[in-house]
């Protein structure tokens, strides 16, 4: 019989949120920090400090530059393998979405800063001979466009957001009408895997108006069977 010490498993869990809470605190700031400035942002012991980033170097998480530490190349590493995922995920979905709609269909991503949106990955439809040009790696202020304002939508609100923020989180969905290209109409979705926060969003992109009503259910649809795969 295998006794478990529930004190040493909330230990466990402790040590393994004050190294999250630390590489978050990193990602705001950029330009790095000392061991001392992160144990008062992080409100936590220097010491403690000192042997999160001993441990998190060792993975390549964080990387110190004189005296400074910042985010480190591991970091990227994993997004890079998240993002691949996401597309291997999402092909024949999007492929799908972008047929059935006879629309331009595509997956975007949240920025690390929050503050622009990236689109990753494009499909065009098959069978149209007029749509949208979209490319991979465009970028717009996350809080612009359907797509943006569906990942937004899927996070807790913020104080500030727009409007049209907190409506699409109601329905569920974004629509956008000329805000990133004139003429141009989106719906959007956001994608949570397990009902976490959204990273991502799926949307289509027309020339003028479509049937919100027909549209949307598609879009929910797609981004529903995106964050199952995932």
């Amino acid at each position: 019989m295998t006794v478990t010490d529930g004190s040493a498993y909330a230990a466990g869990s402790k040590t393994i949120d004050t190294g999250l809470r630390l590489l978050e605190i990193l990602r705001d700031h950029p330009d790095g920090l000392t061991i001392t400035e992160l144990a008062q942002v992080a409100e936590v012991h220097r010491n403690a400090v000192s042997r999160h980033l001993s441990a998190l170097g060792k993975h390549r998480l964080v990387a110190r530059i004189g005296n400074r530490f910042t985010l480190g190349l591991g970091i990227v590493e994993l997004n890079a393998a998240v993002r691949h995922r996401l597309r291997s995920a999402a092909a024949s979905a999007l492929q799908e979405l972008a047929d059935t709609c006879l629309a331009t269909a595509f997956i975007t991503v949240l920025d690390a800063d929050e503050d622009q949106a990236v689109v990753l990955t494009v499909a065009e439809p098959r069978g149209s001979s007029i749509h949208v040009a979209y490319r991979a790696g465009n970028r717009h202020p996350s809080d612009r466009g359907a797509s943006g304002i569906a990942i937004l939508a899927g996070r807790p609100p913020r104080q500030g957001e727009r409007a049209e923020i907190t409506r699409a989180r109601g329905l569920g969905y974004s629509v956008s009408s000329g805000e990133l290209q004139p003429g141009a109409w989106g719906v959007g979705a956001p994608i949570s895997p397990a009902g976490r926060p959204a990273e991502a969003s799926v949307g289509i992109v027309t020339i003028g108006e479509r049937d919100e009503c027909q549209v949307a259910p598609l879009v929910l649809g797609t981004a529903s069977r995106i964050a199952h795969l995932l």
